[in-house]
């Protein structure tokens, strides 16, 4: 249920197995869209392209050399990268599923689904559409601008400006030599306000406008993430990188923990707990700064967890990782 990044991965995962499988996306075939920005991890991407049979070369737009970073004090410094790029997102979501049984415009509800099928996979991401509700949620609202510029873009790679308080953040994503993603999530929703005054700033012509809450509830705090024949993979339980915002790669890994476990819940539920551990570290992090409760003395231990791990990712988030950077995002 929803051919979203993780419905369509699984999809194109599950094509040629041993399973019957049928895909429903509530949209249209030909209003079928994927909200928010093109950014990933090229060399991660490549690796899961590979799974489902497609060329990651083939989507690629822009391979990233450095991250322009600008703090809401003024302070500007650039983070040097190593494989975020920003790529076709939504071609390659219709190329995952083109040779697949998809019903498009359709969400049945779930009683006529527990009649047809033997497991519902609900891929509904924000929406959470077929699995129960969840006691406490935490989102941000996020609004974005896809641009064309006639005169040259204002910035020939990433840009992001962090929010006061680390509530969010306003990105820039080159598109090419003339387009870009330019948007923002704030928690104090002051999200439409600056990408608006960005586009008034550098000009350029928004062709597309789009929006929609993201959630940054981690896995611990999405339960259960099945109940009776639904289970959930994907951002329907909370598989999202606060700090960052970034659910792409986190849903696809879901993807194949689920595939791994799909014939055991519980198990499935125990391999998700154990992947996504520091992501409640993240989370706790980022609500603190936003709620203003933050203390750098009480939140040491997780600090120093989440450079740790960010270093020993570094090819993962596509980045490199130093304390120093980490440091003035904290002190925002």
């Amino acid at each position: 249920m929803g051919m979203g990044v993780a419905g369509s991965y699984l999809m194109a995962r599950l094509k040629d197995s041993e399973h019957e499988v049928t895909g429903y996306e509530r949209m249209t075939q030909i209003k079928h869209d994927s909200i928010c920005a093109w950014g990933t991890i090229k060399p991660v991407l490549e690796e899961f392209c590979k799974k489902a049979g497609r060329n990651f070369d083939d989507y690629l737009i822009h391979d990233g050399k450095s991250m322009h970073v600008r703090m809401s004090g003024g302070t500007k410094f650039d983070i040097g990268l190593k494989g975020l790029c920003t790529y076709d997102k939504l071609r390659l979501i219709k190329d995952f599923i083109s040779d697949c049984n998809v019903r498009y415009g359709s969400a049945p509800r779930l009683e006529e689904l527990e009649s047809q099928y033997d497991m519902i996979v609900d891929c509904t991401g924000f929406h959470r559409s077929y699995l129960p509700k969840m006691s406490e949620d935490f989102f941000l609202p996020t609004y974005e601008y896809k641009v064309e510029y006639d005169d040259g873009v204002p910035y020939d790679d990433f840009y992001i400006e962090p929010f006061p308080g680390m509530s969010g953040y306003f990105w820039y994503f080159p598109l090419g030599e003339k387009s870009a993603h330019i948007g923002a999530g704030d928690y104090n929703k002051n999200h439409i306000k600056t990408t608006d005054a960005f586009l008034k700033k550098h000009g350029g012509r928004a062709v597309q406008t789009k929006g929609r809450p993201i959630r940054l509830a981690t896995p611990d705090r999405c339960k259960p993430y099945y109940s009776g024949k639904v289970v959930g993979v994907g951002e329907s339980i909370g598989t999202v990188y606060a700090l960052l915002g970034e659910g792409i790669i986190p849903s696809m890994q879901c993807v194949e923990l689920f595939i791994e476990n799909m014939h055991d819940f519980a198990a499935y539920e125990r391999a998700v707990e154990r992947h996504y551990a520091v992501y409640a570290k993240v989370f706790k992090f980022v609500r603190a700064k936003i709620r203003k409760d933050f203390s750098i003395i009480k939140s040491l231990p997780d600090f120093l967890a989440i450079f740790r791990y960010m270093k020993k990712h570094e090819d993962r988030f596509g980045m490199k990782i130093k304390m120093t950077d980490l440091l003035k995002v904290a002190r925002a």
